[in-house]
């Protein structure tokens, strides 16, 4: 009976030493479980920050400054996926006021290209779904994220207008995301109004920006998540002083159209030394 109870014990100690062993053989040579362990850090990672960092916050209040929280949380995360970050054009952000950013949205990667670019005083528009998500939500509401019902238009308009006259009231910046999904395809989605409806009504300059194709080294259909390099560019402005609502759909088309250009130009770029202000990228 001793016996045979030291030999499920030995035999229970092997099991725990293989599993990690097997978990390790798999991360290193399967790509499927290589892409869902990274995958799973990364949200892990995001839950953590929020829950820790959620409590601290909340000694300010809901405030736009606890948005400089999140982004040093969260800007560690490219050295452990061994993602190098490029920005070009960034000096362009560097103006007083307030103004409106739109940016392409691939995936929750996007995260770590945001917060290399995100000014000071700049909230994104997020999901109000993602308000529920815990201690997650908990985080981006006290960062004083502005929250937006995509499938009830209404809500959505009054809070355009709420935000058009906080943009001005507190020299408040915004960051949305016009695709209004998660798009990997290699050109841009239909852009939605809301950004360009909220720059004319706040008569504000709109910065678009682009962030390069992660398929070098990201792909949620192909289950591939390696390192890489990511490029992240910072257009010119466009001014949108003394538009009116009837110029909201040609000032969306021409945006449109400037960023998918840069994007098809980074998509077929792979150089890394181009710079920002050059109309077309270098070809390597």
């Amino acid at each position: 009976s001793c016996r045979g109870s030291t030999m499920e014990v030995v035999l229970l100690h092997g099991l725990l030493l293989l599993f990690p062993l097997a978990a390790l053989l798999l991360y290193r040579h399967n790509a499927t479980f290589h892409y869902f362990c990274k995958v799973a850090f990364f949200n892990c990672w995001i839950v953590a920050v929020s829950t820790l960092l959620s409590p601290f916050a909340a000694l300010w209040g809901r405030s736009v400054e606890n948005m400089k929280l999140l982004r040093a949380a969260i800007l560690p995360l490219k050295y452990f996926y061994g993602i190098k970050m490029q920005v070009w054009g960034s000096e362009r952000l560097n103006i007083k006021g307030p103004y409106v950013i739109v940016c392409n949205h691939q995936a929750s990667l996007d995260l770590m290209g945001i917060v290399e670019i995100i000014p000071d005083h700049c909230v994104p528009v997020v999901k109000k779904e993602l308000l529920y998500m815990g201690t997650v939500g908990w985080a981006c509401w006290l960062s004083g994220m502005i929250f937006i019902d995509r499938h009830r238009r209404e809500d959505a308009i009054n809070v355009i207008s709420q935000t058009a006259r906080t943009m001005q009231r507190e020299n408040l910046r915004v960051l949305i995301f016009p695709e209004g999904t998660r798009n990997q395809d290699k050109s841009m989605l239909p852009f939605k109004r809301g950004a360009f409806h909220l720059a004319v009504q706040a008569q504000v300059p709109i910065f678009p920006i682009v962030i390069s194709p992660y398929r070098d080294f990201f792909s949620s259909k192909n289950r591939k998540f390696t390192s890489g390099t990511c490029t992240i560019r910072v257009l010119p402005k466009v001014e949108t002083r003394g538009l009116s609502p009837e110029d909201v759909p040609e000032l969306t088309d021409r945006v449109r159209q400037t960023m998918a250009d840069a994007l098809a130009e980074m998509s077929t770029n792979h150089c890394g030394d181009q710079r920002a202000e050059q109309p077309l990228l270098p070809r390597c």
